[in-house]
């Protein structure tokens, strides 16, 4: 997907989000995050659409925490995340594609890296308010692009799951195979140890166990917002995965 998919991908779904958390409304929990309410939903997703924005504005090549979240609720909280969102899309809108700045996961460009981030992050959070309203994540799993969500299923795995801080680990070596069976060449092997996981974008060699399923299944799932579909193999491997794979 190119940059700009992405960026209209985190328009469009940080309306969603806005839309189904006026209509949950602030007190209501989010069944896919158990220990929130609708209010901290908007208060973490605002803060992360700042941080990021942040980056890409100053072109600061220095992390930097995120902002303290504001002691909004109500109709004022719904408009300050407003705000932000849009502050994100229309200053990723007008970046330089060669716009240099802290990023933390192996991207083609800076720009392409938090465009594409974004876009996850607030599609996942989307999934989770939601899920504040009554709407199960199996429902909300159709209304995502098979080639949206297979990038997703690539971030996490190649992406967040290479990094040291992963838990994702196996005494000894193991192989797990993910594949998407509504797309072509969305398959991924996944090699397991005591070192951080490394996942290659293929079917190559065999696998102790795979994970298969439609890709908005297996992006949900691998964000711990469905249950993983039936693997083959060693069950232990996808059990591990729900164990330890928070990011």
């Amino acid at each position: 997907m190119e940059t700009a998919e992405f960026i209209s991908v985190l328009d469009r779904e940080g309306r969603a989000l806005a839309a189904a958390a006026a209509q949950a409304g602030p007190d209501a929990k989010v069944p896919t995050c158990p220990d929130w309410q609708v209010r901290d939903l908007l208060r973490h997703t605002g803060a992360v659409h700042r941080w990021a924005a942040s980056f890409v504005a100053e072109g600061g090549l220095a992390f930097h925490p995120l902002a303290e979240r504001p002691d909004l609720d109500g109709d004022p909280l719904l408009d300050w995340y407003r705000e932000g969102h849009g502050r994100l899309v229309d200053t990723l809108s007008a970046a330089s594609p060669d716009l240099r700045c802290w990023h933390f996961l192996p991207a083609p460009s800076p720009l392409a890296f938090w465009a594409r981030r974004q876009a996850h992050e607030t599609a996942v959070h989307r999934v989770d308010a939601e899920s504040a309203r009554g709407r199960g994540p199996e429902e909300i799993a159709r209304d995502l692009a098979v080639d949206f969500a297979a990038d997703g299923v690539d971030e996490l795995l190649r992406g967040f799951h290479a990094r040291d801080r992963s838990r994702v680990r196996t005494e000894e070596p193991r192989v797990l195979r993910v594949r998407a069976t509504d797309t072509a060449d969305a398959v991924w092997t996944v090699r397991l140890s005591p070192e951080p996981a490394v996942t290659e974008r293929t079917a190559q060699g065999d696998a102790d166990c795979e994970v298969s399923g439609p890709a908005a299944q297996l992006y949900l799932s691998l964000w711990n917002r469905l249950p993983l579909p039936a693997a083959t193999g060693d069950a232990a491997l996808a059990a591990l995965w729900r164990e330890t794979s928070a990011v």
